[in-house]
């Protein structure tokens, strides 16, 4: 009787300790899982890669210091390649979206802009990104660039108006210029000169200072970003 008595004991004590050992096991991934930092990728041209800038003055790493000042446990990725295109966007989506990516920011077109490529084809080729994303399950905030006058009213409305159509259309968010944070700053979007003391040499590549301004008129809508990423 007495070795029945402690073969059961020895029973229960050891499935106590299989219970104990599991639930450790699960409350120490679930601590690791939630320890885990919100992995963003930046998708874009010069203005993302930080053309003519230290690497760390650049857009990505003022973003992700940015956002870490404001609480954000998050990697921002550099996905940014200079001269790139929509077309050159959408070719390298799939493997920019690796296995970690928790949120996608799309910052392409300017270069089209600039080669007077039809707004028709950057609508295609931007809705297929954001399909792509969409396809993942990821939350997108789509970055919009804006024409200049300069290419006529009919290229201007027509490119202007992909972006929001784009972003109304897979539910991403939007943020209406990438250049806003100049104009928080004081610059005018009507006068490109207002915008001088910001600007690289070149006058179409912001400086570490003008980076900056970038990053507090994108930060919030990225906050938005991760709070739909789940941060």
């Amino acid at each position: 009787m007495g070795n029945f008595l402690q073969g059961g004991v020895a029973l229960v004590y050891g499935a106590l300790r299989a219970a104990c050992n599991v639930t450790i096991a699960l409350v120490f991934s679930v601590a690791v899982a939630v320890a885990e930092p919100l992995t963003v990728v930046a998708l874009g041209d010069s203005l993302t890669a930080g053309y003519g800038l230290p690497p760390e003055e650049g857009l990505v790493p003022q973003l992700e210091s940015w956002l870490r000042d404001h609480g954000a446990d998050v990697v921002v990725q550099n996905a940014g390649v200079s001269g790139d295109t929509t077309a050159g966007g959408l070719a390298r989506v799939d493997w920019a979206l690796g296995p970690e990516a928790d949120a996608l920011i799309v910052t392409l077109g300017g270069n089209d802009m600039l080669r007077g490529l039809s707004p028709s084809e950057v609508r295609a080729n931007l809705d297929a990104i954001l399909t792509a994303a969409d396809a993942r399950g990821l939350p997108v905030l789509l970055v919009a660039m804006a024409a200049p006058a300069n290419f006529g009213p009919d290229y201007k409305a027509e490119f202007d108006a992909v972006y929001p159509d784009l972003a109304a259309a897979h539910g991403a968010l939007l943020a209406p210029d990438f250049f806003a944070g100049f104009v928080g700053a004081g610059g005018s979007m009507t006068d490109p000169a207002s915008y001088a003391g910001w600007m690289q040499a070149d006058g179409i590549h912001p400086n570490a200072e003008g980076v900056k301004l970038v990053v507090e008129g994108l930060g919030p809508k990225v906050l938005e970003l991760l709070a739909k990423a789940g941060g």
